[in-house]
């Protein structure tokens, strides 16, 4: 395989990580965070002038036409910045689920306005008695007349507060766990009926609880096929990963460099903790660690690129050893910085929480590896 970034992906890396370095100090971020906003929107708006909104999305409608790679690419350098945009809620879930099983009228309506950063679409999956299956839905979608009538819950919808548009998965047949019968449906957020409840998450990003009540909406908000929006959902639910897993890249980078440059300052008994040989073997444990996450990241991503026969079984095991090494790192980090390392002052705990966050998403760890066992 070859690992290699194209010409195009090294400057869009090299654009972002800029970006980050320039804009995205710990104090500029817990400024964000303190503020009524979810996220910095001069930050959005200058993500959509870049074009980094639409680099994975179809040239028809104004992207650029790329693949996971280059989501991947720029969700690993905002792993190392903490980023708090919505890019992954709106691009890499909401986005990809519209241009996959969107109408050519569905997509010409949103998906340019996604792109110039004038919309957010959020993607409602997740339900409270599902834990990690997607195919668990009491969410219900009734035929009435030319529409649908739904009702039900939707929990820990990222941005959700904030999106324009979210799209919802119901049941529209069969039973609760029945993976056939679940339809995608894209409803405006100020729909009678439709209560969206944000909240803060313990990462500092943002996520919301939906309530559907006697929802109502026509035949032209259903998003693909009728009963086969499972089929989608899967297909997101593998981008989603693997963006995900490249961000929590990105933040373990850094908490094993900022543990690094750490113990070659702090002193103890008239040495650095840099010298001590223990510590300088869990160092060396915590860079063969990320840099075996990173490996497996680029592989997975490259078999899902290629349609690969075992594309989803080494997504599996990328999504297992990420959330099982970020937890590896994340307490070695905050150990070797002692009580420094949970304070708000220095990012090592910040990095780590985001990382408990990635774990819970899609599945954690031990989720993913009885499928990549099974």
């Amino acid at each position: 395989m070859n690992f290699d970034l194209s010409e195009e992906q090294q400057l869009v890396q090299d654009s972002v990580a800029r970006f980050i370095q320039d804009n995205y100090g710990l104090e500029a971020r817990q400024t964000t965070v303190a503020s009524s906003d979810d996220f910095n929107k001069k930050h959005w708006a200058t993500m959509a002038e870049l074009g980094w909104l639409g680099l994975t999305l179809p040239e028809a409608h104004g992207g650029f036409g790329g693949n996971q790679i280059d989501a991947m690419v720029i969700m690993e350098q905002f792993g190392k910045g903490l980023v708090l945009e919505p890019f992954f809620a709106s691009v890499v879930l909401g986005a990809r689920a519209l241009s996959l099983a969107g109408t050519e009228a569905q997509c010409s309506r949103l998906l340019p306005r996604v792109i110039d950063g004038s919309r957010q679409l959020a993607l409602g999956y997740a339900e409270e008695q599902a834990r990690f299956d997607m195919h668990d839905v009491v969410t219900r979608a009734q035929a009435d007349g030319d529409g649908f009538i739904i009702n039900g819950r939707k929990s820990m919808v990222q941005h959700g507060g904030t999106a324009d548009q979210i799209i919802i998965s119901a049941r529209t047949s069969g039973g609760q766990s029945d993976t056939n019968g679940i339809s995608l449906f894209i409803i405006d957020a100020n729909t009678d009926g439709l209560t969206v409840t944000g909240f803060p998450t313990v990462d500092g990003l943002a996520a919301a609880e939906v309530e559907l009540k006697d929802v109502s909406v026509s035949a032209d908000a259903l998003l693909g096929e009728l009963d086969n929006g499972y089929r989608i959902l899967e297909a997101v639910a593998i981008d989603g990963i693997l963006a995900i897993c490249a961000e929590a890249v990105g933040a373990m980078e850094m908490l094993y460099k900022d543990t690094v440059q750490y113990t070659q300052e702090r002193e103890q008994f008239d040495h650095a903790l840099a010298e001590f040989q223990v510590l300088q073997h869990r160092m060396v444990e915590m860079f063969m660690e990320y840099e075996q996450c990173k490996s497996l990241l680029y592989r997975a991503t490259l078999e899902v690129v290629q349609n690969g026969s075992d594309a989803l079984r080494t997504v599996h095991a990328l999504k297992h050893f990420v959330g099982k090494t970020g937890i590896f790192i994340g307490e070695n980090a905050v150990q070797l910085h002692g009580g420094m390392g949970v304070t708000e002052e220095l990012r090592i705990g910040h990095y780590f929480k985001r990382l408990l966050v990635i774990d819970a998403q899609f599945g954690n760890s031990d989720y993913h590896l009885q499928q990549f066992a099974a």
